[in-house]
């Protein structure tokens, strides 16, 4: 591994939150776009179903394979 354990953490987890960021949007529908009624005062872009505990799984997968990445071209320009 090219990178100390610390700084290997700080890059999956610097590499798993801009992937979350990503990721966030798809597949969302607004309560608008579901033609659901709100209650008095909701916010009509607020989505219906967000399904955070997919998305982090993806984000998960997807982030471990751009590390992966990561530290394959740490180790090709290090040598």
């Amino acid at each position: 591994m090219p990178f100390p354990l610390p700084l290997a953490l700080a890059i999956y987890v610097t590499i798993w939150w801009i992937t979350l960021l990503a990721v966030l949007p798809l597949g969302v529908r607004s309560s608008e776009e579901a033609g659901e009624e709100l209650p008095e005062g909701a916010d009509p872009g607020s989505p219906v179903a967000p399904q955070l505990a997919k998305k982090a799984a993806i984000t998960t997968v997807v982030a471990a394979l751009i590390f992966g990445l990561v530290v394959i071209a740490a180790n090709f320009i290090a040598g």
